[in-house]
């Protein structure tokens, strides 16, 4: 369980290791965000804003299986009200105080195999913790990368990057709109946070320390007594070499159970893709669809053992039609890893 602390840089890093020996609170202008129409106004960062290094109340981490999203990198933050603390669940989005807020900056690096090369923040969605609940905003960062300014309605945004093996990638980004962050975060018809969970968190740091022991140092998360990293649930970093059917459902369960749960905005599909599930047919194996239409591929089954080919799931993750892709929003491109993950998963099953 090892954490990339790549994406923040250097000073986010430090920040991190600095804290988990010997963390200090500070006094900061954290408290009771109003909406603001640029970033800057928040006083997340310190120094040049482009630089997303953490102002003093404001905590990175990093998650075991991130959501994929066009290749962007991404580097996450969560601030709190001076004094304030999360409140942890063990299967569930922790709870934040009001007046907290989760940061997650999306960029591309110039040179994926050269990060000294710079990079290009595209957006930063920020999720306001209001007393009526959570309100979720995206910033669009100007060219000059000195600030971003608030969005509602989303943008479209051409991007060109080079990925680490040297290929030059270019495409159409697109940042969603208010009513489509509704979309995947959505319990129950309320919105929550995806992501902050137990399994998610449950990581190593650069120097070794677990990250949500390191949250209680801090000050900013009380955990229960006797809480044991090693004995509590993970998610498996995909990314790694490892384990295919941990690795499987550990992508699913961060790229698609925020909807394919019984509470969350994909339920009646009656497929469930979270890392806790253990019915083969809530999985989808052998499963026929709710409702066929195109999405399906003309294929019977979600999953069929041994055949990915014959695989509904599959179909849907290598298509990037609008009207049959999954996820439906948050990508215009294939993860072409995420696919041959999921393809080796199936078809290894007996």
């Amino acid at each position: 369980m090892t954490a990339h602390y790549k994406t923040f840089g250097l000073l986010a890093a430090l920040t991190l290791l600095q804290a988990s020996t010997g963390f200090k609170k500070q006094q900061g202008n954290m408290g009771g965000h109003g909406i603001n129409q640029r970033l800057s106004e928040y006083a997340f960062f310190t120094g040049p804003l482009a630089d997303l290094q953490p102002a003093p109340g404001v905590f990175p981490y990093e998650v075991n299986a991130p959501l994929f999203s066009d290749y962007a990198e991404k580097a996450r933050l969560i601030s709190l009200p001076p004094g304030a603390k999360m409140v942890y669940h063990p299967d569930a989005s922790f709870e934040y105080p009001v007046g907290a807020a989760i940061i997650k900056n999306f960029f591309y690096w110039h040179d994926a195999a050269h990060p000294e090369k710079g990079r290009r923040i595209i957006e930063t969605r920020v999720l306001l913790k209001e007393t009526k609940g959570w309100k979720a905003l995206a910033y669009i960062w100007n060219r000059e990368q000195t600030d971003a300014v608030l969005e509602v309605a989303g943008a479209t945004t051409p991007v060109t990057w080079q990925t680490a093996s040297g290929k030059k990638q270019e495409f159409a980004y697109t940042v969603p709109n208010v009513n489509q962050c509704k979309g995947c975060h959505s319990y129950d018809g309320q919105f929550i946070p995806i992501g902050t969970t137990s399994r998610q968190l449950n990581l190593s740091l650069p120097n070794h320390e677990n990250q949500l022991v390191a949250f209680q140092k801090w000050g900013i998360l009380d955990l229960p007594e006797g809480f044991d990293p090693a004995t509590s649930p993970y998610l498996s970093d995909y990314r790694k070499p490892g384990d295919t059917e941990r690795a499987a459902r550990a992508y699913l369960d961060g790229n698609c159970a925020h909807c394919h749960n019984p509470h969350g905005p994909a339920s009646t599909s009656g497929m469930f893709l979270g890392a806790e599930v253990q019915d083969p047919e809530q999985l989808g194996i052998r499963k026929p669809p709710v409702a066929a239409g195109r999405g399906s591929g003309n294929r019977k089954y979600g999953i069929v053992p041994g055949k990915p080919s014959e695989s509904i799931l599959l179909y849907r993750m290598e298509h990037n039609d609008p009207g049959i892709r999954m996820p439906e929003l948050g990508r215009q491109l294939m993860h072409e890893e995420g696919v041959e993950l999921i393809k080796n998963w199936i078809r290894e099953m007996n």
